[in-house]
């Protein structure tokens, strides 16, 4: 389900390769527009609901806090009561987040740590955890949240930090290929340590949680955590540049800090692992840095990876 947007051209987006499998159908909705969402239902009548719906930028929430409420708030509960008046056997997931835990009182994090969102963002995901709670306890839904540390794949939209980086490297070996003034990397904190995920694997776990017998939250991450820092040295390896050999390739920039910093997150999923059959990749980090970068590079064509 997309919402109607002037913007969005599906065969000019992410899932653009999914169009061709004749058994995905795309949808117009707005979880901010709960009519939309009960006729939709009503014409559908989905076994499952998977909510990834949100205003997803962390940084932007402080800019945009009543639409964030609006979308990452309030359409957990538009999509809830809809699924309790429409098709209550429908079973629901609420994509959540590593932000509800925020400012963390301990590391790493499971499902019993101590919510401390630090964001207009973290603070909409947590009213989205509770009310998918209080639904599941109150009306007996099969309701669940997917605790998801930061899921990254070439997919990434290009305002996330992650793929910002893959893009800023990407055209920085073409400038140098080009014998141009290469532009610098213009970030904000790079001690920000986060536990960085292959979207792939956290979301056939989701898809598990559905198929469990009853509904449960879980954590799902890697359990592991690297800084912004980290991210970029990666992502200048797997590029084969030394920044080091040229100055001011990466710069700082006080406007992209947070007004209230979360310095560390990282996933306790042993949960998920225990109940869901799911397996860390020992190598996450090093393999979505490099596949990043990598299909940055090649929508930059850039000539290192030509054979």
């Amino acid at each position: 389900m997309v919402r109607r947007n002037t913007s969005f051209v599906p065969e000019k987006s992410f899932i653009a390769d999914c169009l061709q499998n004749p058994k995905f159908h795309l949808c117009k909705g707005d979880v901010t527009d709960p009519y939309s969402l009960e006729r939709l239902m009503e014409q559908i009548h989905p076994h499952e609901f998977y909510n990834c719906a949100a205003q997803s930028h962390v940084h932007e929430s402080w800019e945009y806090p009543i639409a964030t409420v609006d979308a990452t708030a309030k359409g957990v509960l538009h999509c809830l009561e809809v699924i309790r008046k429409v098709v209550p056997a429908c079973r629901f997931v609420q994509f959540s987040s590593s932000e509800l835990f925020g400012m963390a009182k301990e590391c790493p994090q499971n499902e019993n740590t101590p919510f401390y969102p630090r964001s207009p963002y973290g603070v909409s995901k947590l009213f989205g955890h509770w009310m998918t709670v209080n639904y599941r306890e109150s009306y007996d839904l099969f309701a669940c949240n997917a605790i998801l540390f930061n899921m990254e794949s070439p997919r990434r939209g290009p305002a996330f930090v992650t793929q910002k980086i893959a893009q800023g490297v990407a055209r920085i070996v073409t400038q140098l290929e080009l014998g141009e003034q290469p532009t610098p990397l213009v970030l904000g904190n790079l001690d920000a340590r986060r536990d960085w995920n292959d979207a792939r694997r956290s979301i056939r776990t989701v898809v598990k949680m559905l198929e469990q017998n009853e509904p449960e939250d879980y954590v799902i991450g890697s359990g592991r955590t690297h800084s912004v820092r980290e991210f970029v040295l990666a992502a200048f390896d797997t590029a084969q540049i030394d920044p080091s050999k040229y100055g001011g390739l990466v710069m700082i920039d006080p406007q992209f800090k947070r007004p209230a910093e979360v310095p560390l997150l990282c996933a306790d999923p042993r949960k998920a692992m225990k109940e869901l059959g799911y397996e860390p990749h020992n190598q996450a980090f090093e393999l979505i840095v490099a596949e990043m970068v990598e299909a940055a590079m090649r929508n930059h064509d850039c000539g290192l990876l030509r054979p």
